[in-house]
């Protein structure tokens, strides 16, 4: 039931960070963000970036790296019996205010649900300088969003993308 995050993905001058909670069981198993076969985070990104859905993990992650995106979990570590938010218990926090001087260049940070967004804002402070976006979380478990919805809910992620790297 002890569970520990991955090292976050951070693309050369990162713009946008998404922070998850802390990855489910099929994530930890298979050392892989979002790794659940139901879960749309790579499906909502790449209709969001008008790209290929990418297969494989590499292809995932050269994804962020293109368009500047960081992805990381609030949680450290933390107690938890399967991979429901709502079951993480004894948690410890990342170090995302040091990931965040350390980046500069990070200007908005989107939480993965409503979960990541509380547990970052028991940890840390939020500053002037960056923009705070809770987003529908991308989980298998959030069957209230279909994928239409998820779509237009994290279009935000398209507009930063698109901002940043001067494509749209």
């Amino acid at each position: 039931m002890f569970k520990k995050s991955f090292a976050p993905i951070i693309p050369e001058k990162s713009k946008l960070l998404i922070l998850g909670s802390l990855p489910g069981d099929k994530s930890l198993q298979e050392n892989q963000y979002y790794a659940h076969p139901q879960n749309r985070f790579w499906k909502t990104l790449a209709l969001l970036l008008s790209a290929p859905l990418p297969m494989d993990y590499r292809s995932r992650v050269a994804l962020l790296h293109q368009y500047h995106i960081a992805v990381w979990d609030v949680c450290e570590a933390a107690i938890r019996k399967g991979s429901m938010d709502t079951d993480i218990l004894e948690e410890s926090p990342n170090k995302i205010d040091q990931l965040l001087r350390d980046n500069p260049d990070i200007r908005v940070v989107c939480f993965n649900g409503q979960k990541a967004q509380k547990l970052f804002d028991k940890y840390f402070k939020r500053t002037a300088d960056i923009q705070y976006i809770t987003l529908p979380s991308t989980s298998p478990a959030n069957a209230s969003f279909n994928q239409e919805r998820l779509l237009g809910a994290w279009d935000i992620v398209r507009e930063m993308a698109g901002i940043f790297s001067g494509i749209f």
